[in-house]
């Protein structure tokens, strides 16, 4: 597109459901934040929306087990998560939430309209019922044994042990978690957004008019959706939280938290645009705007795909990009919450800038590493070292250690005022600094436009380690002792630190401009040092060697960061660790206190029921990783009649070449079903020792493949 008359950038609504982790923080509101902290310093404009996601199950799932409602679980997390953003330097123009009233309006306007044009279509399905509590059951209110690992409490939508995606359907003796009960199924009818009717347009949408442009993770994951074939997706559900379904007689009905969600950008647009007497139209109808959805891995089919249908269907600009983040591990794990492995940003606020030692230096010290390892384009992992070490040897020992010592050596040299420059004195590292500062500019410009932020980040502290290596050539320190008779530096000396440290100083004000997006509080207190106004920051000063007038008193050097030490670095390994235990211990509590002495046996079945299941032995001959799937294994199996393709969620058991020849007992007759796009045609019969370690239930010698067993 031409150059913008305006941006419109978002970040994921993050769930109302608890306190959100600093890998969240890198994946879709720190980045954001960046580019839109340098679109502001080049006056443009630009409206950063974003808000908290209220709605779906995920909330009242947490309402049950804080004995609370929906209502007051939203309204404590949103002030958690307005809070926490604010305090690490999150900048949005707005921090809505879905539960506003002008939210609902959006949405029911917005499926109203869909729904009007013909867009959408009604389906009657049967899904889960709960007779006893009497109500349709969400994927999450489910839970069974997983068909893949065989853990008994798998949710509707995911087994949390495996990993893998599952529907209720595939669920093996599902129950409600609401009474503890077997569903039935029970006819229903939804609403449904058929994106099969929009393949052809996505393909050439994301796939050729994009293919330049949008991150390389990001257009994977779409070809993949795409080349699975779209199906229709439902848009409303049976709850009693969230938007109500604006059609008479769907009084039970609310507007599935994926349609809503997104909607939620809109008004947020609108309520900002209330607030400061704006029209918000042109920012979702304009062509001449440019909207940015930042997003983490896991967002990318809503965004990139589902989101685009509905704008396109409703008659809004589409988003000219989606740069998604991958995951950020902490310390050799997955992060996660629930697990116990993770850094809350609220707990990273409380441990170290609410300390008296803490405050903003700490906040940019969080930013600087989160950016230098962002998970840009594959998975990253933080570390306690590694986030002391990039402290510690980068931020204080290159960029802050360079603004130290041009500050104290212009303090002791040039009488605490910015210098002249002698033109006639001008030599080569002299040109070639100034020349690094143009080009540091033209380099941060192109990283940050095309999202590489970690790039953009890595050119300034290279051009600050540049500033020390021309301040230690240049050694104005040894050119003062060129004494005169008056006891001062000869003039000629003192020409000589006049245009070393008045470029020095040039150089100082133009990192001031170039850390402002990534590090704000940083280059506010360099602004501060500088007796200038925060106006200085402006793109448009980059680059430029008359940023600080000659003759110009500045004030004393104030250190930018403090180190980390070693103790804090042990301390929050070893909080991390007991966080973690502590919650397996609890975990391990709750199971023993609901496991009976005696094995519970499933429900009581008839023979001709067991008669159905066709049990049939086969030999492994192949076997390989599924991709992007730490639990699964692809098996090539022999079952002398035919080969079969199975997926088992067994890779943490076996590795693929020591499973090569083993003889396994398949059920032969199992519906096939697709699994990280494989079609998966039977499945293994496994048992599980007393240690929990996976065993393959097989013949006790070598029987013909395809004998039955019975």
């Amino acid at each position: 597109m031409t150059t913008p008359k305006r941006y419109l950038v978002t970040s994921a609504l993050p769930y109302a459901n608890g306190p959100k982790h600093i890998g969240h923080l890198a994946g879709a509101y720190l980045p954001a934040d960046i580019y839109v902290r340098y679109l502001r310093a080049q006056k443009k404009d630009v409206v950063y929306v974003c808000g908290s996601d209220e709605h779906g199950a995920a909330i009242t799932i947490q309402a049950m087990k804080e004995n609370t409602t929906p209502k007051a679980i939203v309204d404590k997390y949103h002030a958690m998560l307005k809070s926490n953003m604010a305090d690490l330097g999150i900048s949005f123009d707005i921090y809505h939430r879905t539960s506003e009233p002008l939210h609902h309006e959006t949405a029911q306007a917005f499926f109203t309209d869909l729904n009007d044009k013909g867009f959408l279509e009604q389906h009657e399905t049967e899904q889960f019922y709960d007779e006893q509590a009497q109500t349709f059951l969400a994927d999450r209110y489910i839970v069974g044994t997983c068909p893949v690992c065989g853990y008994d409490n798998a949710f509707g939508d995911q087994c949390e042990k495996c990993g893998t995606s599952l529907s209720p359907e595939q669920l093996i003796n599902p129950r409600s978690t609401l009474s503890g009960n077997t569903p039935i199924k029970k006819a229903t009818k939804h609403w449904y957004l058929p994106l099969n009717k929009h393949e052809d347009f996505l393909r050439k949408w994301i796939l050729e008019d994009h293919k330049n442009d949008w991150k390389s993770n990001v257009l994977g994951q779409c070809k993949s959706w795409l080349d699975l074939g779209l199906q229709p997706r439902a848009v409303t559900r049976d709850l009693d939280w969230g938007v109500p379904v604006p059609v008479k007689g769907a009084d039970s009905k609310v507007l599935y938290v994926w349609f809503d969600a997104p909607i939620g950008y809109i008004s947020a647009t609108k309520q900002w645009a209330l607030d400061h007497d704006k029209d918000w139209k042109p920012y979702w109808n304009d062509k001449e705007t440019k909207l940015v959805h930042f997003i983490g891995k896991d967002n990318i089919v809503f965004h990139a795909i589902i989101f685009p249908v509905m704008l396109q269907l409703h008659g809004n600009i589409l988003p000219d990009n989606v740069p998604s983040n991958e995951f950020m591990n902490l310390e050799g794990d997955k992060m996660s919450t629930s697990r116990g492995w993770s850094i809350e940003m609220e707990d990273y606020i409380n441990d170290f800038v609410k300390q008296p030692n803490g405050g903003e230096q700490l906040v940019d010290a969080l930013r600087y590493y989160l950016t230098a390892i962002a998970p840009e384009t594959k998975d990253s992992e933080f570390t306690w070292k590694g986030f002391q070490d990039a402290v510690n040897s980068e931020l204080v020992a290159v960029f802050g250690n360079y603004i130290n010592r041009a500050f104290v050596l212009m303090h002791k040299l040039c009488g605490g005022k910015v210098p002249k420059f002698h033109n006639d004195l001008m030599d080569d590292a002299d040109k070639q600094l100034l020349a690094d500062i143009l080009t540091t500019k033209a380099t941060i410009e192109k990283s940050i436009e095309t999202y590489h932020f970690r790039d953009g980040l890595a050119e300034v502290i290279a051009l600050a380690r540049k500033g020390n290596k021309y301040m230690q050539d240049k050694q104005p320190w040894i050119t003062a002792k060129q004494i005169g008779d008056d006891g001062q530096p000869t003039e000629a000396a003192q020409a000589l630190i006049d245009n070393c440290m008045h470029i020095c100083l040039q150089l100082a004000a133009n990192l001031a401009i170039f850390i402002n997006p990534f590090l704000p509080n940083t280059a506010k207190k360099m602004c501060y040092m500088m007796k200038v106004v925060d106006k200085m920051l402006d793109w448009d000063n980059a680059g430029t060697t008359k940023l600080l007038s000659v003759g110009y008193s500045l004030r004393a050097p104030e250190l930018l960061f403090r180190k980390i030490e070693d103790a804090e670095v042990a301390a929050q390994i070893e909080k991390l660790q007991q966080k973690s235990n502590q919650l397996k211990m609890n975990e391990q509590s709750t199971d023993a206190a609901e496991t009976p002495a005696a094995p519970i046996l499933k429900d009581t079945i008839q023979f001709d029921d067991f008669a159905k299941i066709d049990l049939k032995v086969g030999t492994i001959t192949a076997a390989e990783k599924v991709e992007k799937a730490d639990k699964l294994l692809k098996l090539t199996v022999d079952l002398g009649f035919e080969i079969r393709t199975i997926v088992s969620g067994i890779a943490l058991h076996f590795t693929p070449d020591a499973i090569i020849g083993k003889q396994v007992v398949v059920v032969a007759n199992l519906a096939p079903r697709k699994m990280r796009g494989i079609e998966s045609n039977g499945m293994i019969l496994m048992a599980e020792d007393a240690a929990g370690k996976l065993k393959f239930v097989a013949p006790n010698e070598t029987t013909n493949n395809g004998a039955g067993v019975s």
